[in-house]
């Protein structure tokens, strides 16, 4: 009985199966928009302000951090908790493929957030008007001690990560 429940529990893991291929339809999403927004940019562009074309271009950059993301959780999470993804040598390979673990994962994923974060505090703070209400105030001061937030929580994560790699170099 026991062999049998263990079996079923090690199969489960191919739930996730579809859950990352949905993340790859993702990307076709963020690809769409993206090239939306370069759309709109593209005929506008001589007559745009400055800080309107550099917004539009955070907003872009965003995006492909996003799709990053989500290629960085589909492949490693697909490969730490589903199966091995196999490809045929002399094929392209991305380097980081096979490597990362679930601690190296949690790191590039704090990482990436804290990216996006300062990106949305950049965009905030490029269109904040002190002559403004106090709301704006207000947001800004909230997403900048948000921002802070993660980028405490990633060096936390990292410094964990790397205690916890120096215990099993000490033990193993």
């Amino acid at each position: 009985m026991e062999s049998l429940i263990e079996k079923a529990l090690y199969a489960s893991r191919w739930i996730l199966a579809p859950v990352y291929l949905g993340l790859s339809l993702l990307l076709l999403v963020l690809a769409f928009k993206f090239f939306q927004e370069f759309i709109h940019i593209v005929p506008k562009l001589l007559e745009m302000p400055e800080q309107t074309l550099i917004l539009k271009i955070l907003t872009m950059v965003d995006l492909t951090l996003v799709g990053s993301l989500v290629v960085m959780v589909m492949f490693s999470g697909y490969e730490n908790f589903v199966s091995k993804i196999d490809i045929d040598e002399g094929t392209e390979k991305l380097t980081w493929l096979g490597k990362m673990d679930a601690g190296s994962l949690k790191l590039k994923l704090s990482a990436s957030i804290v990216a996006i974060s300062a990106i949305h505090l950049l965009k905030a703070y490029m269109e904040f008007n002190p002559a403004g209400n106090a709301s704006d105030e207000t947001k800004v001061m909230w997403l900048l001690i948000l921002h802070m937030g993660f980028v405490v929580s990633a060096l936390c994560m990292a410094l964990m990560d790397k205690l916890e790699r120096k215990t099993k170099a000490e033990h193993g």
